[in-house]
């Protein structure tokens, strides 16, 4: 007897949605346990804690309800951790020990409240800081340890490898914690301050290195920074860092760069060769954190009537905060400070849109709240968090309310924010669809302004660059001194990003407001590729001894094939693994696909070479979502997967238009099809597979001369989940009980005859 494998992948209707965006889903609760098998796991904990912060081992870890056994666990924090404490900060580390990972999180951040009777203030600050820059996610999670709840904390996106990716298109560049390993003082500060005379092992004490290298970058910032300030802008992106520290002065957010100890960011290095801040910490916003810190180094505590009428320019001539005395001692990097402030100030607390968010997320936790016996505060100090101050220690924790309500007045009424911006109107392209290599004109009627700039790029991963716009009557703006301004720029891909800057003598302004980090968008009349003529046609996310990359390892790859008799340019395509951020991979010019061929891409978050493309994410064993699509944002193609099998793929057959089944031999750059149609003799036999997806019945049918065949249904780890024997004609398989997930099909033949596939 030989047996016949015909593979079909169908996806149950409810398929589970692989996204990390539902571990950080702001309206929810995660549900966080741990069991020890260490009777005194807490004593173990500190003394890690004490000592080298190392982990302990969980017996397991649930997430949600998926557990995973032999987890790491540690304590974390610094004002916020105390051995006295019932409820400490915690990182869970899913895979230190085992290859595990939940939704693509393998790091879990839990922050325990403390210095916030709103128990809100780190969700909230993270949720208004996302409009403005790249930051972590952040919502809130039930611990329960050993059975017993411990209370509800704050659950923080690690600043990691996934997160890199996601944000910078890469991760293996220099990654650094700016934290000090002593107890701050003037000369022990995150400050980027240079330290004259001393090698990188003099800023050991000061920062926390992450990456394999970057001491030597370190310094050479240091040196710009302090030295060099004109130079700043090449070794910094200055929005972000504006973006950032307009925040942290706006939500008096102190236990940052602005605060006496310049700490709480990381600094990453990206393919721009610029150093990137990332916001860290933010437990202590609105106030939580009193010391503002001066001439150097203090630590006299703010009253709430301080932190209401902070100064926006604070630390502006302190040599001890460089980067600020930097900003502020550049005019227009000023106004763009300011400018991004009044957007904060106007966006999120002019408007009280603040409040509609913080009175949401309070409920969210009510009532995990109300049953929290571990909580630093009672429920009446939450339920009146918002509006109440509240005596910690030796300060006081303003309410966010009161401290913010007063601090829009105060703002508004200072000599930056009384300043009339310039106004920015009527941008327009002078071709909606400008062809490749065109030159296309950018004008805008700007009033009262005395400089206009257009900030563009090309691709994710390019810096803006600036160039100057004129209303002098020649550079295609009309007449002179009619207040539209124009400049022309050569249209050299399939997309451009752009934006507005104008300033006066005393501001500034951005169009749209929150640029850089939104712009819009200008499409070029460019051929690309349909849906179907490019598709994935193979995947293997889980490759430990098959192909090797030029660099000798074995990676996860992406197979894409081309359905069309001609070389198709992928230019202005995207490839992604996160339906919400799909243009996370942009192919450069320079890759074609042959006709009817394959092409390689390899998911290492490698730079592509010159003979291989490398994407800046890999794939998930555990499962997830590939998705290839185009600049103007069609899906040509998208596949979901589930947990995958070492070495084993997932492709489809025949290439490029049949269902994806699983590959025992992966078949990297060729034919997914073991046997080619042409060998098929449907003549004797023929299958069909209905519907897909399907929810509760999948209906086979088997014409064929035998009388009697067997159907197996597997899931994708190899593992038979149904079986059911039936002569020729239809029969129903009922998978109500089967989990969602991706499946397929073996039907074993009492012949030799062959089978045809039917999509």
């Amino acid at each position: 007897m030989r047996k016949h494998l015909f593979i079909l992948s169908f996806i149950l209707i409810s398929t589970v949605c692989f996204s990390q965006t539902t571990f950080y889903n702001v309206d929810t609760i995660q549900k966080i346990e741990i069991s020890f098998t260490q009777p005194d796991w807490d004593y173990q904990l500190d003394t890690a804690k004490y000592g080298t912060g190392g982990y302990i081992m969980a017996q397991w870890v649930k997430v949600n309800g998926v557990l995973f056994d032999s987890v790491g666990v540690r304590y974390k924090g610094n004002s916020s951790y105390d051995s006295t404490y019932l409820k400490n900060p915690i990182h869970i580390s899913l895979n230190q020990y085992k290859n595990n990972q939940y939704q693509g999180v393998t790091n879990i951040k839990l922050s325990n409240g403390f210095s916030d009777p709103s128990l809100i203030r780190e969700v909230l600050s993270y949720d208004i800081l996302q409009n403005y820059m790249d930051c972590p996610r952040a919502n809130f999670a039930q611990l329960y340890i050993n059975g017993a709840y411990i209370g509800v904390y704050t659950n923080d996106e690690s600043i990691d490898n996934n997160f890199l990716s996601e944000k910078f298109y890469s991760n293996n560049n220099v990654l650094i914690k700016c934290n000090p390993t002593v107890n701050p003082s003037v000369s022990t500060k995150c400050n980027l301050r240079y330290q004259t005379g001393l090698d990188s092992t003099g800023y050991f004490n000061y920062y926390d290195l992450k990456s394999n290298y970057g001491w030597n970058e370190l310094v050479a910032l240091c040196d710009t920074v302090t030295n060099y300030p004109s130079s700043i802008g090449s070794s910094m992106d200055m929005d972000r860092w504006m973006w950032m520290l307009s925040f942290d002065n706006s939500l008096v957010n102190l236990d940052s760069y602005f605060g006496a100890f310049c700490q709480n960011y990381y600094l990453y290095k990206d393919n721009t060769l610029r150093f990137n801040p990332i916001v860290w910490d933010l437990n202590m916003s609105f106030g939580g954190f009193p010391f503002l810190g001066s001439g150097g180094f203090s630590l006299a505590s703010l009253t709430v009537a301080n932190m209401q009428q902070l100064s926006p320019t604070f630390h502006s001539t302190d040599v001890y905060w460089p980067v600020i005395k930097d900003v502020m001692s550049n005019p227009m990097y000023k106004r763009m400070y300011i400018a991004h402030e009044r957007t904060i100030l106007n966006e999120m607390f002019v408007s009280n849109f603040y409040q509609t968010r913080a009175a949401h997320l309070q409920g969210v936790i009510d009532t995990a709240a109300l049953s929290d016996a571990n909580n630093f505060y009672s429920y009446a100090q939450f339920q009146t968090g918002m509006t109440t101050n509240t005596v910690v220690g030796s300060y006081t924790v303003p309410g966010i309310t009161n401290l913010m309500s007063s601090r829009v007045t105060y703002l508004q009424s200072t000599a930056e924010f009384t300043a009339t911006p310039p106004v920015i109107t009527a941008i327009t392209p002078s071709n909606a669809t400008p062809s490749l290599n065109s030159p296309v004109t950018i004008t805008a009627h700007v009033s009262n302004a005395n400089t206009v700039m257009l900030g563009y790029r090309f691709v994710n991963t390019d810096k803006f660059v600036r160039d100057t716009m004129y209303d002098d009557g020649l550079h295609n703006d009309g007449a002179a001194g009619d207040s539209v301004y124009g400049t022309t720029v050569n249209m050299s891909s399939v997309r451009m990003q752009y934006y507005i800057y104008a300033e006066n003598v005393t501001a500034g302004i951005f169009s749209p407001e929150r640029a850089e980090h939104e712009f819009y968008q200008l499409l070029a009349n460019a051929v690309a590729p349909t849906t179907g003529q490019i598709v994935i046609n193979e995947y293997l996310a889980f490759n430990l001894s098959g192909h090797l990359n030029e660099f000798g390892y074995p990676e996860d790859w992406i197979e894409l094939y081309n359905t069309t008799s001609n070389p198709l340019s992928l230019f202005g395509l995207f490839l992604s693994d996160n339906y919400s951020n799909p243009t996370k991979y942009a192919f450069p010019e320079t890759v074609v696909i042959p006709a009817n061929g394959y092409l390689i891409v390899w998911a290492d978050q490698n730079m592509t070479t010159t003979s291989n493309v490398h994407c800046n994410f890999k794939l998930s064993i555990n499962g997830e979502r590939i998705m290839l699509s185009d600049v103007a944002g069609n899906v040509l193609d998208s596949i979901s997967y589930g947990v995958q099998t070492a070495d084993i793929s997932m492709g489809r057959c025949p290439n490029g238009t049949g269902p994806f089944g699983v590959l025992l031999s992966p078949s990297y750059a060729a034919s997914n099809c073991t046997l080619g149609l042409d060998e098929y003799d449907d003549a004797h036999a023929s299958f069909h597979a209905f519907p897909n997806p399907a929810n509760t019945i999948v209906n086979v049918t088997m014409t064929s001369p035998e009388k009697e065949n067997t159907v197996k249904l597997f899931n994708t780890l190899g593992q038979s989940v149904y079986t059911k024997t039936f002569s020729g004609g239809t029969t129903s398989l009922d998978i109500s009980s089967v989990p969602a997930g991706v499946y397929y099909i073996n039907v074993n033949c009492k012949d030799n005859k062959r089978i045809e596939v039917i999509k």
